[in-house]
């Protein structure tokens, strides 16, 4: 019953969200699908992303068959779209044999071989239309939204000494090589979230089992629960607000070379139709984060393999990096966007330990601490920057503090020992 339930949540929201793009005048989720199945695909990555995640429930046989498939279908279309003289996009044949594996799964499958398959295909389905969706509420932020608070967030940005100005201008004497590695691990964050989730549901066909908790639950909440501060708190980043692409909006061509004096008068500034307002809290930060933390251990509590830890962490540090030097965040972005990637993980992470005190104060704690420093951010910008070490240092001391919360109560105790945490069905 619950699935029918969130089957039909699923289909009321894409409809309801394709009727207001319409009414807008820009492409909707139903419409970018639909180019997924017969037309040209938006994303390349995205639809083999949520084909490897629907594998997993799959035996090796159907895998082979289901990846052949997909293969033969994208060749071709890329053939057909070569010869009528368009690029050879590919991505059709992902999603349309990720939905004959659920179409077939539902019709003619029974028991946990049923199971296992609809619960990857659902997961699959999922990280291909929350991008959908995702993309109609950057249209969302723009037109309910015309004007943007980047100047607050500009002075509160001197609290941590003007991390983008200077990543900005690092990443330019870097090169053009350095460029164009952060802006493939920046574009292509689902690739690095699909290797762990199949490395994490690996063990899902042959036991069975599923793990109570894995990365793709993560990447979804956050997906849902942080988009909605953008409404509350709206920001385009430093290289729109302060740099040329402005059209002309912004308040003077600054980023990367020069900072903005400080002004002790700052307002919401109008800003164009065009660009999001997704920048508080940085989600690439939350969900890098989040890769981070679900390559330290494996689902038995066991360490890790080297290769994705140092995976993780690689992953992490080059995302950061471009989200700061690429102009697309402050670094008070990245801030929010670490506490709402560890209140997050708080909720969802050993469920078999209930919720608990040790819980519930960590995620109240994670509230507390978003609240106070988007608070700061827009009430209190000025004396931040008057008094950068002080507000940097109380920053940081919250940032650091909660993160030591946090690994004091889901890393600090060695769980080698432990047994695998499983559940006999996908825990969505």
């Amino acid at each position: 019953m619950w699935a029918v339930a969130a089957v039909s949540g699923v289909v009321v929201l894409l409809v309801a969200l394709q009727i207001a793009a319409a009414g807008q005048g820009f492409e909707g989720p139903l419409a970018s699908l639909w180019k997924d199945y017969a037309g040209t695909p938006k994303s390349m990555s995205v639809p083999w992303a949520g084909l490897v995640l629907a594998l997993v429930g799959l035996s090796t046989k159907r895998r082979v068959v289901a990846l052949s498939a997909a293969v033969a279908i994208d060749l071709i279309g890329a053939g057909a779209r070569l010869l009528a003289g368009d690029p050879p996009t590919v991505g059709n044949g992902a999603v349309i044999v990720l939905t004959a594996i659920a179409v077939t799964a539902f019709l003619r499958w029974s028991g946990v071989e049923r199971r296992n398959a609809l619960g990857a295909a659902a997961l699959g389905a999922l990280l291909i239309l929350a991008t959908k969706v995702g993309d109609v509420w950057l249209h969302v932020t723009v037109v309910t939204r015309p004007e943007v608070f980047d100047h607050y967030v500009m002075l509160a940005d001197h609290a941590l000494g003007d991390p983008s100005w200077l990543m900005g201008r690092v990443v330019d004497a870097l090169g053009p090589g350095v460029y164009a590695v952060l802006h493939w691990v920046y574009i292509e964050l689902p690739v690095a979230a699909i290797v762990v989730a199949v490395w994490q549901l690996r063990r899902v066909v042959p036991t069975g089992q599923w793990p109570t908790h894995y990365l793709v639950r993560t990447f979804l909440v956050l997906g849902l629960l942080g988009p909605i501060v953008y409404l509350l708190f709206p920001v385009v980043g430093p290289m729109f607000a302060f740099g040329a692409d402005g059209h002309g909006l912004q308040l003077g061509n600054y980023w990367p070379n020069v900072v903005p004096p400080i002004d002790r008068n700052p307002s919401a500034m109008p800003f164009d139709k065009v660009t999001p307002r997704n920048c508080m809290p940085s989600m690439h930060t939350a969900w890098a984060l989040s890769v981070f933390l679900h390559t330290r251990r494996d689902i038995d509590g066991g360490r890790a393999p080297a290769w994705l830890r140092w995976g993780g962490a690689f992953w992490l540090v080059a995302t950061l990096t471009a989200t700061l030097g690429f102009g697309y965040h402050y670094g008070v972005d990245l801030v929010a966007g670490a506490i709402l990637c560890l209140t997050v993980e708080s909720v969802l992470r050993e469920p078999e330990r209930g919720w608990g005190w040790f819980r519930v104060r960590l995620v109240a704690a994670g509230v507390g601490v978003l609240a106070t420093l988007l608070l700061s951010y827009r009430y209190l910008a000025v004396p931040m920057a008057e008094y950068p070490a002080l507000a940097g240092t109380i920053i940081l001391a919250l940032l650091a503090g909660f993160a030591a919360a946090f690994h004091a109560t889901w890393f600090a105790t060695h769980r080698d020992a432990i047994p695998a945490r499983i559940s006999p069905e996908p825990v969505g």
